[in-house]
């Protein structure tokens, strides 16, 4: 659920008119929704709440740094793929003790702000990166805490590019030689193992994978501990999706109620890595109406929000519902929602069938609280849009819009000799 309502024909973000912010701050712009960024962190405390957990948000969905300090707020943890990621969660106020580094490809430096930092615990992804932690940990005369990252081989029944789970992926260690891994680990001087840790993809719509994958890993947790080594975490990953057209995607609730079972009367600490189940549905993109336009085939409507802003239709043919932000009594008709940017993939919809608009109108875009602004860049020399935040009635710019100057700013000019 989500707390962008209309209210007399108008969409309104909690208690303030869609039409007002995009005024004031201008198009296009990203406004996420309080009330449902704290709906979505306490639906899975709650859920959960019988067991030691942390709640290990996925900076990956959604950075700003006003979002993760809620999270935080609200008793959240970080789950970080990058050195920048963890600057900006420490920076918000996480506590290191619920950060999980994870990503296949940390460097020395990230390696090195982690140990300084003492973070709960790297989710480590081959062989060659536990031996490079070892050795800057032991560099650093401390022990790096460690959970290898298993790949269950479980198909998350997902988009392809968003499935991470199976063997073919990059990610994890296979599971036939997680064992191998682990006794390799507990020879290392300079490290702790402290969890296992799996994620199998993202916007899964069903539970039966989550199980299926947890099931194995428990497997190997009993496996383990006959080896002699204790496992304290278990981090499950995340993944649950959302709605974004008619998914009817499980809650934390119904996660808990399949997988506690499995945990029961186990001295596990559970951490999860939520990310689009938090944000998506609490973020909307707005933009406006620049030109309709029409060819003999397509009816286009050009919006000012392009592929830089919102990516995920163009890279993932991912759906987004389009709506106007005031309701009109007109027919409906079949257009393609494309952008200014100059790219055949430049588009928010494609034949999608919406309330006719004129010149000047505002759009809505749906769901766009995840990976929407995290992937956005600056294709084609546009600067980075603008970001809100609504409470109730109140609101709060927490992104400034980019600049021309923002654009170039960190480029010189050389000043090579002349030959």
């Amino acid at each position: 659920m989500h707390f962008f309502q209309f209210k007399k024909g108008e969409l309104y973000a909690e208690d303030v008119p869609v039409s007002k912010l995009a005024e004031e701050f201008g198009t296009p712009l990203y406004i996420y929704s309080h009330k449902t960024l704290e709906r979505h962190v306490k639906a899975y405390e709650t859920a959960f709440q019988s067991i030691p957990h942390v709640v290990c948000y996925a900076l990956k969905a959604n950075s700003n740094a006003a979002i993760v300090k809620l999270i935080g707020e609200l008793g959240g943890g970080a789950d970080v793929v990058s050195g920048g990621e963890l600057y900006r969660a420490l920076k918000a106020g996480i506590p290191a003790k619920k950060i999980a580094y994870a990503g296949v490809g940390k460097k020395e430096d990230e390696i090195r702000l982690a140990l300084k930092s003492k973070i709960l615990m790297f989710n480590v992804e081959s062989e060659q990166e536990l031996i490079e932690i070892d050795r800057v940990a032991g560099l650093m005369k401390t022990k790096a805490p460690i959970a290898l990252r298993v790949n269950p081989d479980v198909d998350p029944q997902t988009h392809p590019y968003i499935s991470t789970g199976l063997k073919k992926n990059k990610f994890g260690i296979p599971f036939e030689e997680a064992i191998e891994h682990y006794r390799l680990a507990a020879r290392l001087k300079n490290i702790e193992i402290v969890g296992i840790h799996k994620h199998i993809g993202s916007q899964l719509t069903k539970i039966s994978p989550f199980v299926d994958a947890l099931k194995r890993i428990l497997l190997l947790v009993d496996e383990l501990a006959e080896n002699g080594i204790t496992i304290s975490h278990l981090d499950i990953g995340g993944g649950l999706g959302i709605t974004y057209n008619d998914e009817t995607p499980p809650d934390p609730a119904m996660l808990a109620k399949n997988i506690l079972p499995l945990l029961k009367g186990r001295k596990l600490t559970l951490v999860m890595e939520p990310g689009r189940s938090i944000v998506g549905n609490a973020g909307i993109l707005v933009t406006k109406v620049l030109y309709l336009k029409k060819s003999p085939v397509k009816n286009f409507v050009v919006v000012d929000a392009g592929m830089n802003d919102l990516v995920r239709p163009s890279i993932y043919d991912a759906y987004h519902h389009v709506q106007p932000v005031v309701k009109s009594r007109r027919k409906n008709m079949v257009v393609d929602v494309v952008g200014p940017i100059c790219e055949s993939t430049d588009f928010l919809a494609k034949d999608r069938e919406i309330p006719a608009v004129n010149q000047g109108e505002l759009l809505a875009v749906m769901s766009a609280g995840a990976y929407g602004f995290s992937m956005s860049s600056q294709y084609n020399s546009r600067p980075r849009v603008a970001e809100v935040m609504v409470k109730g009635p109140e609101y709060a710019l927490i992104r400034k819009r980019e600049t021309y100057a923002d654009i170039t700013r960190g480029e010189m000019m050389p000043e090579f000799k002349k030959q």
